[in-house]
């Protein structure tokens, strides 16, 4: 599910957490120069970034630069079904988790957790790729470089950005953390089934064990034991 978040005033200062931190990390690892870099931190903290709208691996914006406007796209891998499965498994393996994300926090055990299943979070460098309108003869661009520090801060706000990010998004988790709270709560009834069908299949090979003993002895049949 897309959302479109309003543009960010420009401000100074890194990311505050921890998750924050490793974003604008790989941001570094994706920047082919020092001087990109740095003229993508200016372009963001001068608050000249558009609305970013974010979707299931994609981010897209526009950015400002004098009289000209330039629309940059970046692509994040999302992943697979199995491993959304697992990381919901992990968002609901411990108590508090899924409200330590909606309240804007990622417990450090949740990554390494999801990490121990195969299942990366975080972005490195290299699966940040961003692409620019603009003549920049490397990608990403300052412009693409800004974007993505401005992303960092929407991630750094609200984690859940990463999910969505991810192919996870807010409502896809509680969904799915419902319906396996759902499963989980139907599970006790289906073991007492099986323990009732158990007890009768147990009951029945008794009798039927009684009647052959009876029948070689050639005794008479009591009348509830047929």
């Amino acid at each position: 599910m897309r959302s479109t978040f309003p543009r960010q005033a420009g401000r100074r200062g890194g990311a505050r957490s921890w998750w924050g931190k490793a974003w604008h990390r790989a941001v570094e690892e994706a920047a082919f120069s020092e001087s990109d870099l740095r003229a993508g931190r200016a372009v963001a903290r001068r608050g000249e970034v558009g609305g970013i709208s974010v979707d299931a691996g994609a981010v897209l914006a526009a950015v400002r630069e004098g009289d000209d406007a330039w629309t940059v796209q970046v692509e994040v891998p999302v992943l697979e079904d199995d491993q959304r499965r697992a990381l919901v498994d992990v968002v609901a393996a411990e108590t508090g988790r899924i409200a330590a994300l909606l309240d804007g926090e990622l417990p450090h055990d949740l990554v390494e957790h999801a990490e121990e299943l195969g299942v990366e979070l975080l972005p490195y460098g290299g699966e940040l790729a961003a692409a620019c309108t603009c003549p920049h003869a490397l990608d990403p661009c300052p412009h693409a470089l800004a974007v993505l520090a401005q992303t960092g801060w929407l991630v750094d706000t609200d984690p859940l950005v990463l999910f969505a990010l991810r192919g996870l998004d807010r409502e896809t988790l509680l969904a799915d953390l419902h319906a396996r709270s759902d499963a989980a709560d139907r599970q006790p009834a289906r073991v007492l089934d099986l323990a009732d069908d158990v007890e009768i299949a147990a009951d029945a090979v008794l009798r039927a064990r009684r009647l052959l003993e009876l029948l070689e002895v050639g005794a008479d049949l009591p009348d509830g034991l047929l």
